[in-house]
């Protein structure tokens, strides 16, 4: 899923603020985009290159499951050409260590000095926009052509850069997603995209046939670097729907013009982490007060 009802009444604060930051995005970001492609565009004309593509992992506090799962993975795609920058949401567990001991000039590491936030501290808002910060430091911090994405207890499968670059490449889309497999209970099945304009976004009933793009999970995201402009939104809790992170920042690349390819094949998959036996929001409701003495902070 990609939202719940809220569990505390919005405020007019939050109100203001959605409101403002969203006619903001829908004005700002179309022109930034318009911008960007006269500066970048061409750079991706050479199909027959091996562009550098960074993949930006937010993590916190879970240091050998994110060596097991995501770097692992990514360490051993068959598209050799990348770099793997991870930062850390201020991490005071082991990461920083475990990630010293792998000998890959291609693993960069960047520990946030510190870590604090403006949303109150709920199991949701928690999922809802927790890896947001250490996310933009990660774009920010990015050197490659493209840039992908997976959460840090996620994987790919061995060809996920190679098979979504080509995929890019020959459709000259700049953003591209595709299907994943998550395990629910024990349960596995392939997780399909969405398309942008669909009522399980929008709420709103589609006139006519809905041509616009699926979006799929963001550990099967892969995009031109030139859109890094576009941050993940620290505030997208405050909204009202669409709170989710990854799911504000998505429909907000489709919004601005982008154009967005899906690629009907399995990427990525999601699994329970050790010791639960579910995924996404659901995983953090099964375990709310292991979640929430986790990812407390200092106001």
């Amino acid at each position: 899923m990609s939202d719940s009802p809220p569990t505390h009444a919005r405020t007019m604060e939050d109100r203001f603020i959605a409101g403002f930051n969203s006619s903001r995005f829908a004005l700002i970001e179309p022109v930034q985009l318009q911008i960007a492609r006269l500066k970048h565009a061409r750079e991706y004309d050479d199909r027959h290159q091996e562009p550098l593509v960074t993949v930006c992992v937010p993590t916190y506090n879970r240091g050998p499951l994110l060596i097991e799962r995501a770097v692992a993975s990514v360490l051993s795609q068959t598209y050799t050409n990348l770099e793997l920058m991870i930062v850390g949401d201020h991490c005071s567990d082991n990461t920083a260590e475990l990630l010293a001991e792998i000998r890959d000039p291609r693993l960069r590491f960047y520990n946030l000095p510190s870590r604090s936030r403006n949303y109150r501290q709920t199991v949701e808002n928690h999922w809802f926009v927790g890896g947001a910060t250490p996310a933009n430091k990660a774009m920010e911090l990015a050197r490659g052509q493209w840039i992908a994405r997976v959460d840090d207890d996620d994987t790919w499968s061995p060809d996920h850069i190679g098979k979504l670059l080509r995929f890019a490449r020959q459709g000259q889309y700049e953003f591209v997603s595709g299907l994943y497999e998550e395990e629910r209970f024990g349960e596995r099945k392939v997780v399909d995209g969405v398309r942008a304009l669909d009522p399980y976004y929008t709420r709103r009933p589609v006139a006519g046939v809905d041509d616009s793009p699926k979006i799929g999970g963001v550990s099967t995201w892969l995009y031109r670097s030139y859109l890094r402009f576009m941050r993940y939104n620290v505030n997208c809790w405050r909204k009202e729907w669409n709170r989710v992170w990854d799911v504000d920042l998505s429909l907000r690349i489709h919004g601005a013009g982008v154009r967005m390819g899906f690629l009907d094949e399995v990427v990525a998959y999601v699994l329970p982490r050790p010791g639960e036996t579910s995924v996404g929001l659901e995983a953090y409701k099964l375990t709310e007060s292991e979640k929430l003495e986790m990812y407390k902070f200092e106001k």
